[in-house]
């Protein structure tokens, strides 16, 4: 009996050691896995930034020039400025209300 219980003991050791390295792999793996998952955000994050400062220099530069046309409008043509103003403003009161 005592064979027995030493080979019983024997057995569970290496299913224990074996049940062990299997974790060690499978955490290092998932490591490995999460680690790529955050560099990659990290990459799409950067890339979102970027594209927000091209769009924001952008909305600046169209911003420019519409004042740029506006300021000329007013100093050529200050009645057809104010009537075209007038009615966005009517347009987009409209809009709001309904």
């Amino acid at each position: 009996m005592a064979s027995t219980s030493t080979y019983s003991n024997v057995n569970r050791d290496e299913l224990a050691r074996d049940a062990a390295n299997r974790a060690s792999d499978l955490a290092d793996k998932a490591g490995k896995q999460i680690d790529r998952a955050l560099d990659s955000a990290e990459g799409v994050a950067r890339q979102v930034a970027d594209q927000g400062r091209e769009a924001t220099e952008c909305v600046g530069e169209v911003a420019g020039n519409i004042k740029g046309a506006v300021d000329k409008s007013v100093k050529d043509q200050p009645m057809a400025t104010l009537a075209v103003a007038a009615a966005m403003g009517f347009v987009l009161g409209a809009l709001w209300k309904s």
